[in-house]
């Protein structure tokens, strides 16, 4: 079970795990071992984590979703597949997290009024300062 945080907590049997030969570091057992380990987690079925949060979790991180709404977090960082195993729920409970964080609402300001009237200040001065660098018209 995956515990982001005691409110949230994600069933083992919601993902699907994948090994594969790595890529990374190990030398000639790179080739036997199949360490490294991919996470597949079908997002849009869980009833663990709220609408909301699956949104923001989509928008935030969408180059670890499928098409079909698929999560996959793969790591090949360690040489063994518990620890490539460990890290990819790591990855998947840091970027929950992220998703939990509800962005702070904008809010709309206007200009003040001094400085509008220091901007069209500015642009007089320099309106006065371009046209003092032009040729006298010759009449």
């Amino acid at each position: 079970m995956l515990v982001v945080n005691p409110a949230i907590q994600v069933p083992d049997g919601e993902f699907e795990w994948r090994f594969a030969r790595s890529g990374g570091p190990g030398g000639q057992n790179v080739n036997k071992v199949a360490s490294k380990a991919l996470l597949i987690w079908h997002v849009a079925q869980t009833t663990s984590i709220a609408e909301d949060v699956k949104i923001r979790l989509a928008l935030q991180q969408k180059r670890f979703f499928t098409n079909e709404g698929t999560m996959i977090v793969v790591s090949q960082r360690h040489r063994d597949q518990d620890r490539n195993r460990e890290d990819c729920l790591d990855k998947l409970r840091s970027m929950i997290l992220q998703a939990l964080a509800v962005p702070k609402a904008r809010k709309k300001t206007k200009p003040s009024r001094g400085s509008k009237l220091r901007r069209l200040e500015a642009k007089r001065r320099r309106s006065a300062t371009k046209s003092g660098r032009r040729l006298p018209k010759d009449d």
